[in-house]
């Protein structure tokens, strides 16, 4: 997921693949701890990709206030 493309989209958009993303990585923190884990690497790159959200959010609240 690129930023450019995550500018493009509307605040309700962000908010939804927000919400999407921290239940993502919910569940994968939760395979994480009982073992069943495929693929660790998954974890940091959808904490980035939410980080991601998080910051082009930010930005339009800031430029709205």
């Amino acid at each position: 997921m690129r930023a450019a493309d995550l500018r493009e989209q509307t605040v309700e958009e962000l908010r939804e693949k927000e919400t999407e993303l921290a239940e993502q990585l919910f569940a994968l923190r939760l395979q994480k701890v009982t073992g069943q884990l495929e693929n660790p690497a998954k974890i940091p790159a959808v904490r980035r990709d939410l980080a991601r959200v998080l910051t082009v959010l930010r930005d339009r609240e800031s430029a709205q206030g």
